[in-house]
């Protein structure tokens, strides 16, 4: 009796196994509601060949219910084929239905192609329904008076399905639309015409093509917020002249070196001409001395050049004005 309970529990476990089993490879429940809610498919060749494909049949049946019901006709090898390359097959049906209920050409090449590329498709369908608007962050541009202006901007703009394939993203229009109001506001005259009329920012920014090669269609440009900043231009000129006063002290102070080093190169010459008079006057002693000895000169002749040194020195005292006393040396 123990052995045939033992049997019996050993044999419905593995008639559960194989339910299981059955009913994993042999999704029933989805072949009855593929089959009610008008899609076609085989219960082994379509099912039973997903499940050994390694494809979710849950998602293919579904994402199959789906476009069936909004008219949509789509093959279950296609599917197959784009959730085995890694691709989200509800977003790309979603897509379809949505780009179908708004009269959009999109085919599901073209939809999985789209999302293969990592780019949300059902959202580049509801930006080409519904336009989405991205704002610049704050733009800073000087125009030609030297006065700073900061722009702010919102752009409006739509999926370009066509281009959402290698087309540039939202970084790439934000950072043309900001390089476009730089030179705007650059080109400007003065900062007061942008202040009066900022729509001429975002027209002349507009016409410039700037969604070329993007993935979107910029619809329109609205300058959202000017403000004055600092004069840039003042500010420029004061460290112009503090610069130009710098290499003025700079050029001064060599000017001053140089004519320092000039003054000291003429002292010490001064001082050779006098180191070598004081040496002459040392040989005139001994040159009278040997014209005494030879008999070339007497003494006669001697006490005539010393009226002559004693009259030249009465004249120079004559000369000179007579130096002014200080009271304060005679204290």
């Amino acid at each position: 009796m123990g052995a045939l309970s033992g049997l019996s529990v050993v044999i419905v476990i593995a008639v559960i196994f194989f339910l299981g089993l059955f009913t994993y490879y042999v999704p029933i429940g989805l072949f009855i509601t593929a089959y009610f809610s008008g899609v076609k498919l085989k219960i082994f060749r379509d099912l039973v060949g997903m499940r050994l494909r390694k494809v979710s049949p849950a998602v293919i049946v579904r994402s199959m219910i789906s476009a069936t019901k909004a008219g949509l006709f789509l093959n279950s090898s296609l599917l197959e084929a784009h959730y085995l390359a890694g691709g989200n097959v509800i977003k790309v049906v979603n897509a379809l239905i949505s780009a179908n209920k708004a009269n959009l050409e999109l085919s599901f090449e073209k939809a999985a192609a789209i999302d293969l590329a990592g780019r949300d498709v059902l959202e580049a369908v509801k930006m080409s329904v519904i336009p989405k608007v991205i704002q610049t962050p704050l733009v800073s541009a000087v125009a030609k008076d030297g006065i700073q202006l900061k722009a702010i901007a919102r752009i409006t703009v739509r999926a370009n399905l066509e281009r959402l394939v290698g087309g540039a993203g939202e970084t790439t229009i934000l950072a043309r639309v900001g390089e476009g109001i730089v030179s705007t506001i650059g080109s400007s005259t003065s900062y007061k015409n942008v202040l009066e009329n900022p729509d001429s920012i975002s027209k002349v920014v507009l016409s410039k093509g700037l969604d070329a090669g993007t993935a979107f269609e910029i619809l329109s440009i609205d300058i959202a917020d000017v403000d004055v900043g600092t004069n840039i231009g003042s500010i420029l000129q004061a460290d112009q002249a503090e610069a130009d006063l710098k290499v003025a002290r700079a050029k001064a102070e060599e000017r001053r070196a140089a004519a320092v080093a000039l003054e000291q190169e003429m002292i010490a010459e001064v001082a050779r001409m006098r180191a070598k008079v004081v040496e002459a006057e040392a040989e005139v002693p001994l040159a009278l001395a040997d014209a005494f000895r030879s008999g070339n000169l007497g003494v006669m002749d001697y006490y005539n050049i010393k009226n002559i040194q004693s009259d030249t020195e009465m004249r120079n005292a004559i000369a000179k004005p007579e130096e002014k006393k200080d009271p304060k040396k005679n204290e």
